[in-house]
């Protein structure tokens, strides 16, 4: 894996944990976080769907963000969650944030997307109930696949909406003389708006990053590259550092 050098595109915070890893690997990355988070106002509406908490079988937190600024609500109106609620998230790294507050949490073991959860057994279990209500803690404006399916099977799904996210305000060409400077040959990012910001960022040079190596969560956001025109999309299953590790130790890196 040494010979990778890989551009990073999380959030800050989290581009650092990776990077730290990485290097512990003998991977070499640089960062230019695509994600900017922020938080949204805990509106009345806000407040009240957490206060009654206690009417849902299950609650979903698709993201890390929502899994933090979701505990950090939680915390304000309930000193101790609903016992009768059970806790998933979409990713392990998500999902450990949520046990690591003492929730107990259920994800998929392999995968990290919608289609994994509701293939999940214990899911399923959850809802084995008349008239199941599920909350799903989110960014703004997130994916609608998970609750389109949910209340296709009768389940009623409310959405709590955490935080907004932002392409940061970089110089033109930011992106390309990182590139350059880092001599990167590979690009990471973890969710299908991430890869949006990739692209607008990149602009008219688009073409010639698309030539990279591009390791990306998930089939959805793999097939969303290769409309795009990714050349070299390498789908890792996940969004943690041990799915990148292990897709690395797969993928050999580019002649340099």
């Amino acid at each position: 894996m040494t010979g990778w050098r890989l551009l990073l595109t999380r959030p800050a915070d989290d581009s650092a944990v990776l990077g730290e890893i990485l290097a512990s690997h003998g991977v070499h990355s640089a960062s230019l976080p695509l994600l900017e988070i922020q938080p949204l106002d805990d509106a009345p509406e806000h407040r009240a769907t957490l206060l009654g908490l206690d009417r849902y079988r299950a609650v979903i937190v698709v993201s890390k963000p929502a899994a933090r600024l979701g505990l950090e609500r939680l915390a304000r109106h309930w000193p101790q969650p609903p016992g009768q609620v059970r806790w998933f998230s979409v990713g392990a790294a998500t999902g450990e944030v949520l046990t690591a507050a003492g929730l107990d949490a259920h994800w998929p073991e392999s995968g990290d997307d919608s289609e994994a959860l509701l293939a999940l057994p214990a899911f399923t279990e959850a809802l084995a109930a008349p008239h199941a209500r599920v909350l799903i803690m989110r960014g703004e404006g997130g994916r609608e696949f998970l609750a389109e399916r949910l209340r296709g099977q009768g389940v009623t799904v409310d959405y709590l909406e955490l935080y907004r996210r932002r392409l940061p305000d970089y110089p033109p060409r930011s992106l390309q003389r990182l590139i350059r400077a880092e001599r990167l040959n590979g690009l990471v990012v973890s969710s299908g708006q991430g890869f949006e910001h990739l692209n607008a960022l990149a602009g008219d040079d688009w073409p010639t990053l698309a030539r990279l190596p591009l390791f990306v969560p998930s089939p959805r956001v793999a097939e969303l590259a290769r409309d795009a025109g990714a050349q070299v999309v390498v789908d890792c299953r996940g969004a943690s550092a041990s799915a990148l590790l292990a897709a690395l130790e797969n993928q050999p890196a580019p002649a340099p």
